[in-house]
């Protein structure tokens, strides 16, 4: 096969498309990558200016790509969001990135043109024969309108790559109660979205001198309340209305152990029962090994608990710390945030349910409950990833299928294709406590199958390996709306994909480094 003779789309220039960009043009294809915006990078583009890395630099980061000296020192562990932006844009150029994406192009419709659906549904192999591009009849029509033109044009691939990211596009709105919504408030009411979309000096005039309301607790929320908070100080507090808070830290390390090591580690997978095909034997040791990891998670809630002062301010979490770990939910506090609290530049409420009145929000479950003035409300409410990815299929039938939900939280195979919509990969839709690294791993994956250097099983043995991480996930690691996240079993994950592209998994040196050291990028800098 020729690959410069093969047409591949990848949708999306963000930290999935660019390394799927990558890994494709390393096995000699031209994919032609369409990006809505007008720079690359995702999300990162458009953050707070405070916003910094929740994961490790070590740990965040392209595994044939090191980020420059002095970026990941140990003052710089969590680096700014700018320098990620600039590590982003180092590594498109770099690797020749930059000259295949066509910026302000937004993909309206994907359209399967090949094979009649029906026919499709009752294939035995993955897009006929379990190869890339099937017989090489079938190909995806894209509806794509570029900047400056209300026309349209249509494209057409023989493969198409969906990199569309999660934490954008789609903003999850909460519902209100009829006349207890954004419409009777007479202040601004915005996502958390655009205000971090919005320029710096634009948002600081904003909130400057206003009573700004912040709903959420994940890390969007920290991050809008540590902005409003810097610029207007105690004078105009805001108030952050959380209902479940989640663990928030101010560090990698527990009694000087990097929670890495304590979570995220060979050792620390077997203690997690029921991963996909891991046997009875092994169900049963997890099984055993379990109280351990309860211990370990204990321990490091005492931790943290002893030094950040949560309990204080009612933010104790309900969920324990491995199962933040697990369903990828963990994040870092920005700085001196409870600090702000102390001086009174930021007010911490409680609730299970928010609606709007006139001059604010009301906390509660009717209009008797504590009230809350405010000029802005900013909904740190998160996205809606799985209605993002589905919009873009024309077919209802693979709108329904491809992103899954409460019953199939996992609905694609290695996390990467679904076993009944051919031609096709979706990259960073299952979450992973570095997104870098996970959309790396995927991107290799597919750029192996692309090159023929394995085949997909047949549809059904696809689908049992489907529904058994759909079923860890939902025992583990699910949280409606966000996707499966496959943190406490990412080494168990990636050894699947380096079996699938022919390399050997277990890839340390020395038994103890192979099951006490987490894995990182670094580890899999050889698989080309």
């Amino acid at each position: 096969m020729d690959p410069t003779t093969k047409r591949v789309a990848i949708v999306g220039a963000g930290i999935s498309g660019l390394a799927t960009c990558k890994h494709a043009l390393a096995k000699g294809f031209r994919p032609v990558v369409f990006e809505a915006d007008e720079g690359h990078g995702g999300a990162w583009r458009h953050t707070l200016a405070s916003t910094r890395l929740q994961t490790p630099a070590p740990s965040y980061r392209f595994s044939d790509f090191p980020w420059p000296p002095g970026a990941s020192t140990a003052e710089e562990l969590f680096p700014r969001h700018d320098q990620v932006v600039a590590y982003l844009d180092a590594y498109a150029r770099r690797f020749g990135v930059l000259e295949c994406v066509r910026f302000g192009s937004t993909v309206l419709r994907a359209e399967y043109a090949g094979a009649p659906e029906e026919q499709v549904a009752a294939w035995e192999r993955w897009a006929g024969n379990g190869e890339a591009f099937g017989d090489g009849t079938g190909e995806w029509l894209l509806t794509v309108q570029h900047r400056g033109s209300e026309a349209t044009q249509m494209y057409r691939f023989d493969f198409l790559i969906l990199c569309l990211g999660k934490f954008s596009g789609v903003a999850n709105t909460p519902a209100f109660p009829p006349n207890r919504g954004p419409e009777v408030f007479r202040g601004q009411v915005l996502h958390s979205m655009d205000y971090s979309r919005m320029a710096a000096a634009a948002a600081a005039e904003l909130i400057r001198g206003k009573r700004v309301a912040v709903v959420g607790s994940g890390k969007s929320a920290y991050d809008t309340v540590a902005e409003c908070a810097d610029v207007n100080g105690a004078r105009f507090p805001c108030t952050m209305v959380c209902r479940s808070p989640v663990w928030m830290v101010n560090g990698g390390f527990v009694w000087g152990v990097s929670i890495g090591h304590l979570f995220l580690n060979r050792l620390a997978e077997l203690m997690v029962p029921h991963k996909p095909g891991e046997g009875l034997a092994l169900t049963l040791l997890a099984m055993m090994l379990s109280p351990l990891r309860w211990v370990i998670s204990k321990l490091t809630e005492a931790y943290f608990k002893a030094r950040i002062p949560m309990r204080e301010h009612g933010m104790v979490p309900d969920w324990s710390f491995a199962w933040t770990v697990s369903a990828c939910r963990l994040g870092v506090l920005p700085d001196r945030f409870y600090d702000r609290v102390a001086e009174g530049s930021v007010a911490i409420r409680r609730a299970r349910s928010v609606s709007f009145c006139a001059d604010g929000l009301v906390l509660g479950e009717d209009d008797a409950g504590e009230r809350v003035e405010a000029d802005v409300v900013v909904l740190a409410t998160g996205f809606r990833g799985a209605d993002k990815l589905r919009g873009i299929f024309a077919s209802p039938r693979f709108r329904e299928m491809v992103a899954g939900g409460p019953d199939n939280p996992a609905p694609l195979y290695r996390q990467c294709v679904h076993p009944r919509i051919p031609q096709m990969a979706v990259i960073g839709y299952s979450n992973n406590s570095s997104t870098m690294f996970a959309c790396e791993m995927m991107a290799k994956w597919v750029a192996h199958l692309l090159d023929g250097a394995f085949r997909l099983p047949g549809v059904a043995r696809m689908e049992r390996s489907v529904a058994e991480w759909g079923e860890y996930v939902k025992r583990h690691a699910f949280v409606d709306g966000e996707g499966p996240c496959i943190s406490a079993a990412n080494t168990w994950y990636n050894d699947e994909l380096c079996r699938d592209m022919g390399y050997n998994p277990r890839r340390k040196k020395g038994i103890l480094a192979e099951w006490l050291q987490p894995y990182g990028p670094a580890d899999y800098a050889g698989i080309l």
